[in-house]
């Protein structure tokens, strides 16, 4: 009865928070968002620039939602960029459970470093991490560089907000959905 209760009031607070971003989100809004997303984690890193410029895709969400009180929901909506050029819409939507309260915006970016593995999240009908694909999570070490092995993933994520890269989060049980645009 408890897990009922739970998944009910996590949907609820992901449609809430769907329903919220549905107002804006135009192909022109995406792409522009999307645009500054990329430039402002280029700032926040060199390293993970130079890793985005050899991967087959880079799927960017510029700003996932995720808000809670005990049980926790998060939601944004982004594109895939293939050679630099949208290739297609999709939305990220997890739900949690835990000690959590409040509020938090933030921008998650992944790339994929193979084309085996972009084909695999492409020919896909909702992707979940950690399920279909294990993202690397990024990390930077001394001088700015990316951890060597994380750099070597068929899949490599990076979250930031707009102070710098954040730490200790992950994107395990994240779906992640084509949507029409």
């Amino acid at each position: 009865m408890k897990l009922n209760k739970f998944i009910f009031i996590a949907l609820g607070l992901l449609a809430s928070l769907a329903a919220g971003s549905a107002f804006a989100a135009s192909k022109a809004e995406i792409d522009a968002e999307v645009r500054e997303a990329v430039a402002s984690f280029y700032k926040h890193t060199s390293a993970g620039e130079e890793l985005a410029k050899k991967a087959s895709g880079m799927l960017v969400f510029p700003k996932v939602i995720k808000a809670g009180i005990g049980i926790g929901a998060e939601y944004g909506e982004g594109a895939l960029l293939v050679n630099g050029e949208t290739v297609g819409y999709y939305n990220i939507a997890a739900a949690s459970i835990g000690l959590q309260l409040g509020a938090q915006a933030r921008s998650e970016i992944v790339l994929f470093m193979h084309d085996k593995a972009l084909k695999q999240f492409r020919d896909s009908k909702g992707w979940k991490a950690g399920v279909d694909g294990s993202v690397a999570l990024a990390t930077l070490g001394a001088g700015g560089a990316i951890d060597s092995e994380t750099a070597k993933a068929p899949i490599i994520g990076f979250i930031f907000s707009n102070k710098g890269l954040m730490f200790n989060l992950s994107f395990e049980g994240s779906k992640i959905s084509k949507i029409e645009k």
